[in-house]
């Protein structure tokens, strides 16, 4: 048996190779998985993130395989503890899934799988602009309450079908998602506000309805491997 497959309760540590760094992350890929999402963290959060855990949880549940990595490493976030800069340097950010992604193409228990992006926050937009850099590689993007526009003159480069949720009383994040959504002008694409909720879905059943609404949509864009969609993408891709 692949010692990376594992129960829904067992997540594994695993060292994630970015460029010239690694990141820590957690690696959980159940039996059978139909895809694996990479989780891109918000401004000032990181793997643990209760949210996201939350979420990846209901996406194994589904079927789907996670990653959660810290996109900054130890001593970057030292520095972003004491000056905030890095939690917003979204170019840095993307480059990190970039290589991230890499590290799933190349390693054996996930190279087979299809690649989603799941991004929170902030994380919404460097998940946009690695899926625009990687084109067909990248088979779908979820986008809970982010802020998609930080993406820029990416998101019209976007192919990946792409799911933007926000919450009814995030109004200036509403605006910000639907400017955005005008410029996804190349990909599968829609907007779901959530009735209720605030900024991080902490209301009651709310986070709950963002995980149904990001596994219906991986599941559904996930649904083969990479090896039976894009043969032609299996050689790593550089993460600048």
């Amino acid at each position: 048996m692949n010692p990376f497959i594992q129960s829904e309760n067992s997540i594994r540590q695993v060292q994630v190779s970015s460029g010239h760094i690694s990141l820590e992350g957690d690696l959980g890929i159940p039996h059978q998985a139909r895809g694996i999402v990479l989780f891109a963290h918000g401004s000032g959060s990181g793997r643990h993130s209760p949210r996201n855990r939350a979420v990846a949880q209901a996406l194994r549940q589904a079927g789907l395989a996670t990653l959660l990595i810290d996109l900054l490493t130890a001593d970057e976030e030292a520095i972003d503890l004491r000056t905030s800069e890095l939690r917003f340097d979204i170019g840095l950010l993307a480059g990190r899934l970039i290589g991230a992604t890499n590290w799933l193409l190349q390693e054996p228990a996930t190279a087979g799988l299809a690649i989603g992006y799941f991004g929170a926050s902030t994380g919404a937009g460097a998940a946009l602009i690695a899926a625009a850099r990687l084109g067909d590689t990248i088979g779908a993007v979820v986008s809970r309450g982010g802020r998609p526009d930080l993406a820029g003159a990416a998101l019209a480069s976007v192919r990946a079908p792409t799911l933007l949720i926000v919450g009814g009383n995030d109004v200036p994040v509403i605006g910000l998602n639907e400017l955005a959504l005008e410029q996804l002008v190349g990909a599968e694409k829609r907007l779901v506000i959530v009735p209720g909720a605030t900024h991080l879905f902490a209301e009651p059943g709310t986070l709950e309805e963002v995980s149904r609404l990001a596994a219906e949509w991986f599941t559904r864009h996930l649904g083969q491997t990479r090896g039976e969609r894009h043969h032609e993408q299996d050689k790593p891709i550089p993460s600048r």
